[in-house]
């Protein structure tokens, strides 16, 4: 904290300020005239920051601030002789507004080690065999970068030999996974291969990691909906109490037989007592530190909205393919003729579904050059994909096709079926399995006990539908749904007065996790899945997202903690003025330390995640 004081310029004046109020004192039993000087001096520096916001936002905003209450009481105090208790003012605020940067600071930290598993430059292969270091910002769509054994990858791309690429930054999985020729692999993750030679296909701003990081960007620019109900009552909140300071040291000294500087200084207590600093800074130094523990935890919310609206969500959808399972498909089974296949596997090329790499990654050395390849291929929307007369998709997509080979009896309980159609008829399948993962149990285990009503909604067929939910422990599913299905289940369950909770990675998942309230989307799925989403699972552990469930709670019963503790500190206060029961450097250490107590209450969400799952 010390550190943080001594490297930014409010702490260096809050540093300055507290050596000229030791100053004051010290002079206060010495030399009076010298006392007093100091406390101007540390009035200077401590109100520095809080006039220049006082004056700057009530100009810009049109309205009054906390800061510009604060300011008014030690100017008022000075006015009265009472320097000592206007600097005091001033110390304490001026910590509690320090303090709150500093939460701000460690929250922003979340920003910093996500960059900072970014390599900040590149290794450029030149046409002449030259290797150029340049920054990794200034790398372009088509640059050859060289990534060594063991290095950071420093930008996104495709590699031109086969490697071993640990992920465990981005997926959170531990075993390194094998690239081939071609394959994409990511910045921030580590090649534990030999040195390849990465063609870059995306510049450093569109990266997965960049993506990454303007989200938790943007969620710190979000406030809760309390933030924002609180930032519009304060302006009315300090103009009343502006306007009611005059009219009660007019009564005072009016009707109650008090001297003007008696009445002056009684109001000047109201003034401090009557500021809603705590109340301000109940929400947004808490949301902040939960945000920031969320986003070390591998779990991105998109603004204090979101995390604070994980806390209200009664019902949670969820698909199932690279959501609960791994996504990771292997061909059992499968029956085609060979120039069908060939199609089959071009056209699967084309799609980037997890079912498509299955059948392409099945029959790598096939080969493809005798395919049309200049016939467009085409993706029927949550069926599959069709070029000309062929088409490759779920069963359902083939009910009025005839099935001469019995094809539709090769369904195997449990796997996902792909059929293959040529004109009018089924002409082959392929029986692929996927494996659910063991976090998935876990986290729907956790949701079903908090009394939140969990179902799958699937493209794929009953029988695998129904295989998943029983591992998972999901009573409730549905297969062969399309994503307008999924959309009319989500509108469905909100048109109940249901908060709707969305979980999904692909494509075909984008519409459901926008019209949910709270959209969750996979880290590893599709860029338009992540764009539609509230929540992005960085990690794809399901696991976090139920702890971040329950810091959700934690964040919510923490803002209405500190919502009712400092209401109450406040009408206490006010209370104990009106009885003159209060002098000004008791209402101000009551009244700031209830700030400064409220900020380090939400601080404590920074240190939630010791208690975080483990991937």
């Amino acid at each position: 904290m010390l550190t943080y004081l001594m490297k930014t310029r409010p702490g260096q004046f809050l540093l300055t300020g507290i050596i000229f109020i030791v100053l004051g004192f010290i002079f206060t039993q010495i030399n009076e005239t010298y006392s007093t000087y100091a406390f101007y001096v540390a009035i200077f520096f401590l109100g520095f920051y809080a006039a220049k916001d006082a004056v700057v936002d009530t100009i810009q905003s049109k309205s009054p601030n906390v800061d510009l209450l604060m300011i008014l009481a030690a100017l008022g105090a000075v006015l009265i002789d009472y320097e000592s208790e206007g600097a005091l003012l001033l110390l304490i605020f001026a910590g509690a507004e320090v303090l709150e940067d500093y939460a701000s600071d460690k929250s922003t930290s979340a920003i910093s080690e996500l960059m900072a598993q970014v390599p900040a430059t590149a290794q450029v292969l030149k046409e002449n065999g030259e290797i150029h270091e340049v920054p990794t910002k200034e790398l372009r769509v088509g640059d050859t970068v060289v990534v060594t054994k063991g290095e950071q990858i420093p930008i996104d791309g495709y590699t031109d030999r086969k490697t071993l690429v640990n992920e465990a930054a981005l997926t959170g999985e531990s075993v390194p996974v094998e690239k081939d020729t071609g394959d994409e692999i990511f910045a921030g993750t580590i090649n534990e291969g030999n040195v390849v030679h990465l063609t870059v296909n995306k510049l450093s701003s569109e990266t997965v990691f960049s993506n990454i990081i303007r989200m938790v960007e943007e969620a710190q620019n979000r406030p809760s909906k309390i933030s924002k109900f609180i930032d519009r009552i304060e302006a009315k909140y300090v103009i009343g109490v502006l306007v009611a300071v005059p009219i009660f040291i007019f009564i005072l000294y009016a009707f109650q037989d008090f001297t003007f500087q008696e009445s002056f200084y009684r109001g000047m207590v109201l003034l401090t007592v009557a500021s809603p600093c705590a109340l301000v800074a109940s929400a947004t130094p808490a949301t902040l530190s939960a945000i920031s523990n969320g986003a070390k935890n591998g779990v991105l919310f998109k603004g204090g909205a979101a995390m604070e609206a994980l806390s209200t969500m009664d019902v949670l959808y969820s698909d199932k393919t690279g959501t609960l399972t791994y996504g990771e498909f292997q061909v059992t089974d499968y029956e085609v003729d060979e120039d069908i296949l060939k199609e089959v596997v071009y056209m699967e090329q084309q799609s980037s579904h997890p079912i498509a790499d299955a059948i392409v990654n099945t029959f790598p050395e096939l080969d493809l050059d005798k395919v049309d390849q200049t016939e467009a291929v085409e993706e029927v929307a949550g069926s599959g994909v069709q070029k000309g007369d062929i088409m490759v998709g779920k069963p359902s997509a083939f009910d009025s096709f005839e099935d001469v080979n019995g094809y539709r009896s090769k369904v195997m309980e449990g796997n996902t079926m792909v059929f293959v159609g040529k004109g009018n008829e089924i002409v082959g399948y392929f029986s692929l399995a996927d494996q659910v993962r063991e976090e998935s149990k876990q986290a729907i285990d956790g949701f079903q006990k908090e009394g939140i009503h969990v179902s799958l909604l699937t493209g794929d067929n009953e029988l695998v539908a129904k295989k998943v939910a029983e591992e998972v422990g999901i009573d409730e599913y549905v297969a062969s749904c399309l994503p307008e299905d999924k959309i009319s289940y989500v509108n469905d369950s909100q048109k109940k007065g249901k908060v709707v909770g969305m979980i999904g990675d692909g494509i075909n998942d984008a519409p459901a996790l926008a019209n949910a309230d709270i959209g969750i989307a996979m880290g590893s799925g599709s860029s338009v899945a992540m764009e539609s989403a509230d929540v992005v699972i960085v990690k794809n552990n399901l696991a976090k997202l139920f702890y971040s469930f329950k810091l959700s709670h934690k964040l919510n019963r923490i803002i209405l903690g500190n919502v009712v503790f400092s209401i109450a500190v406040i009408i206490t206060l006010i209370i104990l003025n009106l009885f003159g029961l209060l002098n000004l450097p008791m209402a101000v250490v009551f009244h700031e330390g209830s700030t400064i107590l409220v900020i380090l209450n939400g601080l404590r969400l920074l240190l939630a995640g010791e208690q975080a799952p483990r991937v």
